[in-house]
């Protein structure tokens, strides 16, 4: 282990029957690290992986995505596989949208939530002829999968961690749906939100699903590890034709908040409910019982929740501090999740939650941030106007 590893070890504190004690957790690495150094990346430690922050300018990024396509590292993600003759049942009994009416090549947005209706994490489910796959953010996995065991009692089902196996690109921009036919000349790509299919490239199967993480169109790719560079190779070789770059987690950032996409640890936690977040897309109100459902139903029926998130847009130029109190008529409404320095509005932004009578955009509100009280109106999401909602 050389110095420069040595220094990204991170020192955990455990009190342990009175004692102290100090062990080093060493952060998880993209296996595209080598590749992003060659590229000129700056690395930061985000959810526990070191990923690129930036390759040079994050504002040029953005607009990469923004007016070209762009390319995304997405391997901190966790893949899970479903096996077994009682997949469909189990799987529709422990997330918040239809799984029975999946057909192969079709995929959902959906949710893990515990008996209290909170959410535990966001999902995505695609469905293949002889299981499913489900794909989350890596540093939830290891608490669903304890989640999903717990009430894995009489059903035939074996859950497998693929998570290690595959990498996860993506590429995002107005070109994408162009780069694809460069790549694949004679298929269709998938059109439906997180319709996915098997292709060829070079000679390795990729799986590619429909898919936004921007607000712009896009592309996942989900790719065994092993053919993973050689993939990224192939794509880098339209660098030139598409003006495509590679995109930072810091312009991701940029793009994901003026898309209005919650993200799980800033935007939702295990103290959210899945009608406050804007997750619409992730829930089924037809299907039967599932973990969570009675809590989901009840506000529903009852017509209204007492919180959600929404847009903010501030005055002056500095975004919101997460956790900054939203304030109108002298009183606390809510509290800023997300807020960055809008390109595309060249105004601070910020997503949050408050009140339910607060909900109507061009509500005036106010953000006490760094001991400053920003003026705000609340906005619709998503702020970027031909952004799609993931």
């Amino acid at each position: 282990m050389d110095l420069r590893e040595l220094n990204e070890i991170r020192p955990r504190i455990v009190n342990l029957h009175e004692w102290s004690y100090i062990f080093y957790v060493m952060p998880k690495q993209t296996p595209l690290k080598e590749r992003h150094q060659a590229n000129r990346a700056v690395f930061g430690e985000e959810d526990g992986w070191i990923m690129p922050l930036h390759f040079g300018d994050p504002l040029r990024e953005y607009q990469a995505v923004r007016s070209h396509v762009g390319l995304l590292d997405l391997c901190h993600r966790a893949l899970l596989c479903f096996a077994g003759p009682d997949r469909v049942s189990y799987l529709q009994g422990m997330v918040s949208n239809d799984v029975k009416k999946l057909a192969p090549g079709e995929g959902i947005h959906a949710a893990v939530l515990d008996i209290q209706g909170r959410i535990l994490a966001d999902t995505r489910i695609f469905c293949l002829r002889d299981f499913f796959l489900l794909d989350l953010r890596e540093p939830l996995k290891e608490k669903i999968l304890t989640h999903l065991n717990r009430y894995l009692i009489a059903d035939d089902v074996e859950i497998t961690d693929l998570t290690g196996r595959y990498g996860m690109l993506s590429v995002q921009g107005p070109m994408a749906l162009l780069l694809f036919k460069e790549l694949f000349p004679d298929r269709t790509a998938p059109e439906r939100e997180l319709g996915h299919a098997v292709f060829l490239l070079g000679d390795d199967e990729i799986r590619i699903a429909c898919s936004t993480h921007t607000g712009e169109e896009g592309f996942d790719l989900l790719v065994p590890i092993t053919n993973l560079l050689p993939t990224v190779s192939l794509i880098e070789a339209m660098r030139e034709k598409f003006s495509l770059s590679w995109i930072g987690t810091q312009a991701q950032e940029l793009l994901r908040v003026e898309a209005g996409i919650p993200r799980y640890g800033f935007d939702m936690n295990e103290e959210n409910l899945l009608l406050e977040t804007g997750l619409d897309n992730s829930v089924s109100f037809e299907k039967g019982c599932y973990l969570g459902q009675e809590v989901v139903e009840r506000i529903r029926s009852r017509g209204h929740i007492n919180r959600k998130l929404i847009g903010l847009i501030l005055e002056g130029n500095q975004p919101a501090q997460r956790g900054s109190v939203i304030r109108a008529n002298e009183k606390e409404i809510g509290r800023v999740t997300s807020s960055i320095l809008s390109p595309a509005r060249n105004l601070p932004i910020a997503l949050g939650y408050v009140q339910r009578d607060y909900l109507q955009p061009g509500t005036p509100v106010a953000i006490l941030s760094n001991g400053k009280m920003i003026p705000a109106l609340v906005s619709a999401l998503p702020f970027h106007p031909q952004a799609k909602r993931g």
